[in-house]
């Protein structure tokens, strides 16, 4: 699933290898997978684009939209973005391919369920569409220690910190699969009650989303994911699936994977405090 870092990542990557060409024609087959879902009447989505130039691509919590035009053109969930040079054939059950005049090209995959939109400014009234272009990234500075500490006061006093992170769009883009290395880093276990928080922990929480997330995009993603160019990113996780058989990298203790909120969850039951 598109989260902050891979987000971020693929928008520069479409700047660095897309803007600026022609569009020549745009396939889009949308009886490959059940759970592609569209906006923006697929079937005109050739007649809307075809000439027209790509433009800048921006990434918005875990949402990627390009400007075309008048239009605009977002990725979101779990849509895999991939870039082809000339002659090389799209994947199978592609759902979307968009060809260039140089015969290159961006081809869109989806893996379990995915939405690609494209509308004109301010069409969408979508929910999880407008609250990922509303409310401010964690890579912002006006995402504040306040404005954290607001999401934190406005959370029910047991709802857990993966719940606190993950759900009801409180941070548009961070998913459980961020989610681990964040609380890892701030030695918060998975399961740990908002209202047991003390206000040491809430500032290492605050401090840890914002450094771990840095840190990620300036890996160019995780290990866990692939980028633009089908590459995995270079930011090592620490808690992930890659890693759950490894010892705990501070104590050398066992790590701990159990499923929780809808997925699974890793941790250290040593160093992150419940």
């Amino acid at each position: 699933m598109l989260e902050i870092p891979e987000a971020y990542t693929i928008a520069q990557q479409l700047n660095e290898v897309a803007k600026g060409k022609v569009i020549e024609r745009v396939l889009v087959d949308n009886d490959s997978h059940k759970f592609a879902f569209f906006e923006g009447e697929p079937e005109t989505y050739d007649s809307k684009l075809a000439g027209k130039v790509w433009g800048e691509a921006t990434s918005h919590g875990g949402l990627i939209e390009a400007e075309i035009g008048e239009f605009k053109l977002s990725f979101a969930e779990g849509v895999n973005i991939r870039f082809l040079e000339a002659g090389k054939p799209a994947p199978k059950k592609c759902v979307l391919q968009i060809e260039f005049s140089d015969g290159t090209s961006i081809v869109c995959t989806v893996q379990m369920y995915g939405c690609i939109r494209l509308l004109l400014e301010g069409e969408s009234d979508n929910f999880y569409y407008l609250v990922q272009k509303e409310k401010p990234s964690p890579l912002t500075d006006e995402f504040s220690r306040a404005y954290f500490q607001g999401i934190v006061d406005d959370a029910k006093p047991t709802l857990s910190a993966k719940g606190l992170l993950t759900t009801e769009q409180r941070i548009p883009g961070l998913g459980n699969g961020v989610n681990h290395d964040i609380l890892y880093n701030a030695r918060i276990h998975p399961k740990k009650k908002v209202s047991t928080m003390t206000k040491e922990q809430v500032d290492d929480l605050f401090a840890s989303v914002k450094t771990t997330l840095a840190e990620m995009v300036a890996g160019g993603g995780r290990d866990t994911d692939k980028d633009l160019f089908g590459e995995p990113g270079r930011y090592q996780t620490i808690l992930s699936s890659k890693t759950v058989k490894a010892p705990c990298p501070t104590c050398g203790g066992a790590l701990d994977r159990k499923a929780y909120l809808g997925g699974n969850i890793y941790y250290c039951s040593r160093c992150q405090d419940e």
